[in-house]
C-alpha cells in the first residue's frame, strides 16, 4: 500500500518540497486574516486596474458580515454566489464564512432551471448575482427558499475613469431593474451593517462545512460537493509549498471562475491566505488574459489548455516579455503533448526560464491534487501528488492495487477530500471509501498509470464526460433535459474534437412519431436548450435521426456517434485539403 507507513516512489524526487505540512485548523476567513494581519498594507488584489490591500479587503469583509447578520442569514445557513471574479465576490465569499454560512458557488451564466435547481438543492435562503443575471433570479424565485436576492454591479468597483468608459460601452447593455424589484441593491446592503453591533462572528472549525461547489458526481446527475475550511486551507499549504519560488506579494492572474474548484481554491484562497496578489479577471477573452499578464508583469498563471491554445495565436503576444513568469500550470483538461511543446516553446521564446506544469485533481478534492514538480518533468504525465496527499491505481471499482505500467482507476486520498455530496448519502458512500490503511479514497472514475518513480499518467476517463473550455459537461444531464421535451422520443450528446475548445457538445435526436424533422422543430428545440442549459453546454449542433445506434444490451451507443462524427470531420478536412491544392 502507499501509506504514510511506507516510503512512497517519490520521496527524494521532490527535493525542497516538504512531503508533510502543518495546517492551520481555523475557518478560511481566520486563515487570509491571519495574512491581513501580517502584510496590512500589501495589495491583496486587483480589479480593473484598481488595488484593493489586506487591510481594506479585511474591513470589507466585515463590513459585509455585519449586513448579512442584519438580513438573517445564521450560522449554517446557505448563501448562493452567482458572480464572476469581482471584488464582491470576494467579500461575500469570507463574509458568509465569517458569520458560520456555507457557501454555495454556482456559475453566473446557468440557465434558470439549474439556478431554480442549485437554490433548492442548497437550502438557500439568500443568493447574490450581478444586476445583468437579475431577470433569471426572479423568475424563478417564487419556487425557491430564497428571502433576500442582494444585486451587485460591476461599476460599483471600478475607478472613476474606468466607470465612465464602462457605462458608456458594457453598461448600456445591462437591462435597469425596476426601481420597486424585491432586492436589496448591493450599496444599500453593506449599509445594513449599521444595525449590527456585535455577534456577527461565528466561531467555527476546520472540519466545518464551508463550501459546496458543483460536479457531476458518478452517476452524471448533477452534485454540490460539500467542502470544509481544513480542505480549502490544506490546499492553500499544499499549493506555495509545490512552488518554492513563491514569495510575498506575488502576482496570480485569477481568470478561472470563483465558482470553480481551480479559480476559487488555487488562484485565489491560496493566494490570499499566503500572501499573494489576485489579479481578479471578471470575463475573459484571450485578448484580454494576454494583456494582463504583460501589463501587470504576473508571476503565477493559471488555465485549461483552451485558454493557452488561444493565448499562442494572439498577435499582440509576438513581443511580449514574459521573463516576469515563475509558474504556469495547465488543468482542468489533458495538455496533449503536442501543446504542450509549442507553449514551452512560445515560453522560452518569450524570454521565460519555466515551462508549463501540468496538474490534475477533482471537485471532490477542491482541485489540484498531483502536478508536475518545477525541476522534473516525463512526457505525457500528470506529475506527482502534492503534499500528504496519495495517489494509488487499482482494479476499477475495488481496492486492489495494481503494479507499476499498468492502467486502472485512479483514487484520491488526502487533507482536501470533500466530505460528502450534499443530499446523497449512496453516492457519497459510492464515491469515498475507507480502506485498511484508515485513508478515505476517492474513486475518481478515471483511469491512470502510475511509473516506478510515482509519476502518473492519465488515460480517459471511465465515466462518461465531454470537457468544453474546462468545463465538466455531463451528457446524461442534457439527454434528460431534451428527453422531457414533447417533440423528442430519445436523445444521446457527444464531445465532438474541437481545435479551440477541445471538445464541444453536439445533440442526436430521435423525434417523437409524427413530429416533423425540419428547421423549425430545431429551432424549437435549441431555444428549450438555451432555456435550461448553461450555456457553455449549450449544443452547437442538433441533428435528427430516424433510429439512434444500441449496444447489444440497448442502450444508445455513443461511441459509435462519436467515431462516426470524427471520421466525418476528418473527411471533410481531407476533402478540404484536395480542393486547396
Amino acid at each position: 500500500m502507499r501509506s504514510k507507513k511506507v516510503k512512497t516512489p517519490w520521496e527524494g524526487s521532490m527535493r525542497d518540497i516538504p512531503m508533510h505540512l502543518d495546517y492551520f485548523e481555523g475557518t478560511m476567513f481566520e486563515a487570509v486574516e491571519k495574512i491581513a494581519k501580517k502584510y496590512p498594507n500589501n495589495v491583496a488584489f486587483d480589479f480593473m486596474g484598481k488595488p484593493t490591500t489586506y487591510a481594506k479587503m479585511i474591513e470589507e469583509i466585515r463590513k459585509c458580515a455585519k449586513s448579512l447578520k442584519t438580513i438573517g442569514v445564521r450560522e449554517g445557513d446557505r448563501v448562493t454566489i452567482a458572480l464572476p471574479n469581482c471584488p464582491q465576490a470576494i467579500y461575500m465569499f469570507y463574509a458568509v464564512n465569517l458569520v458560520g454560512g456555507i457557501a454555495n458557488m454556482i456559475h453566473p451564466l446557468s440557465a434558470e432551471k439549474e439556478i431554480e435547481f442549485y437554490l433548492n438543492e442548497s437550502e438557500s435562503v439568500t443568493a447574490v448575482t450581478l444586476d445583468q443575471f437579475y431577470n433569471k433570479f426572479e423568475k424563478i424565485r417564487q419556487n425557491t427558499k430564497v428571502l433576500n436576492i442582494i444585486i451587485a454591479s460591476i461599476k460599483d468597483e471600478l475607478s472613476k475613469p474606468i466607470k465612465a468608459g464602462y457605462m458608456l460601452t458594457e453598461g448600456r447593455k445591462i437591462q435597469k431593474i425596476p426601481a420597486d424589484a424585491p432586492i436589496i441593491r448591493w450599496n444599500d446592503f453593506m449599509r445594513l451593517r449599521q444595525h449590527c453591533f456585535y455577534n456577527y462572528a461565528v466561531e467555527r472549525k476546520g472540519e466545518d462545512s464551508a463550501v459546496v461547489l458543483y460536479s457531476g458526481g458518478t452517476t452524471g446527475t448533477s452534485k454540490g460537493i460539500v467542502l470544509t475550511n481544513r480542505n480549502f486551507n490544506a490546499l492553500a499549504k499544499q499549493i506555495i509549498a509545490a512552488n518554492q519560488m513563491f514569495r510575498v506579494g506575488d502576482k496570480m492572474l485569477a481568470a478561472m471562475p470563483v465558482f470553480h474548484g481551480f479559480g476559487l481554491g488555487v488562484c485565489i484562497h491560496s493566494m490570499l491566505a499566503s500572501g499573494g496578489r489576485c489579479v481578479l479577471v471578471p470575463r475573459f477573452t484571450p485578448k484580454s488574459y494576454g494583456k494582463l499578464i504583460t501589463k501587470n508583469k504576473c508571476n503565477f498563471i493559471a488555465g485549461v489548455p483552451t485558454l493557452y491554445e488561444a493565448l499562442l495565436r494572439l498577435p499582440s503576444m509576438e513581443k511580449a516579455d514574459l521573463s516576469h513568469l515563475k509558474g504556469v500550470f495547465s488543468g482542468g483538461d489533458s495538455l496533449s503533448i503536442e501543446l504542450k511543446k509549442k507553449l514551452d516553446k512560445f515560453l522560452y521564446d518569450h524570454k521565460s526560464t519555466i515551462q508549463v506544469r501540468e496538474g490534475y485533481g477533482t471537485t471532490e478534492t477542491v482541485t489540484a491534487c498531483c502536478l508536475t514538480p518545477p525541476h522534473m518533468f516525463k512526457s505525457g504525465s500528470i506529475g506527482i501528488p502534492l503534499s500528504d496527499t496519495y495517489i494509488k491505481i487499482v482494479e476499477p471499482g475495488t481496492d486492489k492495487e495494481i503494479p507499476y505500467g499498468e492502467e486502472g482507476e485512479i483514487l484520491l486520498a488526502g487533507p482536501t477530500v470533500m466530505k460528502e455530496y450534499m443530499n446523497h448519502p449512496e453516492e457519497t458512500a459510492q464515491t469515498i471509501r475507507v480502506h485498511k490503511d484508515g485513508q478515505r479514497w476517492v474513486y475518481t472514475g478515471d483511469l491512470g498509470v502510475m511509473d516506478a518513480e510515482g509519476f502518473v499518467y492519465f488515460k480517459g476517463r471511465a465515466k462518461r464526460m465531454i470537457i468544453t473550455s474546462g468545463y465538466n459537461v455531463y451528457p446524461a444531464q442534457i439527454e434528460n433535459i431534451l428527453d422531457a421535451h414533447e417533440y423528442v422520443q430519445m436523445s444521446c450528446i457527444i464531445g465532438v474534437p474541437d481545435a479551440y475548445k477541445m471538445q464541444k457538445v453536439k445533440a442526436f435526436v430521435k423525434l417523437k412519431e409524427g413530429v416533423p424533422a425540419i428547421e423549425e422543430t430545431k429551432r424549437v428545440l435549441l431555444e428549450y436548450c438555451r432555456e435550461n442549459i448553461s450555456k457553455f453546454a449549450m449544443p452547437y449542433d442538433l441533428e435528427f435521426r430516424d433510429e439512434l445506434p444500441k449496444t447489444l444490451v440497448g442502450k444508445v451507443a455513443y461511441r459509435e456517434l462519436e467515431e462516426a462524427e470524427i471520421a466525418k470531420i476528418k473527411a471533410e478536412e481531407k476533402a478540404k485539403e484536395l480542393a486547396e491544392v
